[in-house]
């Protein structure tokens, strides 16, 4: 994950579809940034409009976007900084978290 964001960026909670939550690879991720773990339905990512959807993804689990739909959602609908990169048999997107409060620094990145 931190290959492909900028290094400014500061990762802040790792976001999925509700059926690869629980997947080692993941655990492990979050364990390793200390962020949790946030998932979402295939019916509510398939709600979210992206710019790189996959007619592959959508045949096996329900929705044409895991990576891109899910950073949007864990972020509260902001802008993506990454669209979805796949490195490693791994795939990735970020946006930038929309800030709920003065509190929130600009560089905080949810990402899936």
């Amino acid at each position: 994950m931190n290959a492909v964001l900028q290094e400014r960026a500061r990762i802040v909670v790792l976001a999925t579809a509700t059926g690869k939550a629980a997947s080692a690879a993941l655990l492990a991720a979050a364990d390793e940034l200390n962020v949790p773990i946030v998932s979402f339905d295939p019916d509510v990512l398939g709600r979210v409009q992206v710019p790189s959807p996959s007619t592959r993804v959508e045949h096996a689990i329900g929705t044409a976007s895991v990576a891109e739909a899910a950073a949007i959602l864990a972020s509260g609908g902001g802008p993506l900084l990454v669209a979805k990169t796949a490195r490693d048999g791994v795939t990735v997107a970020a946006a930038r978290k929309v800030p709920s409060s003065l509190n929130n620094s600009d560089d905080e990145t949810e990402c899936e």
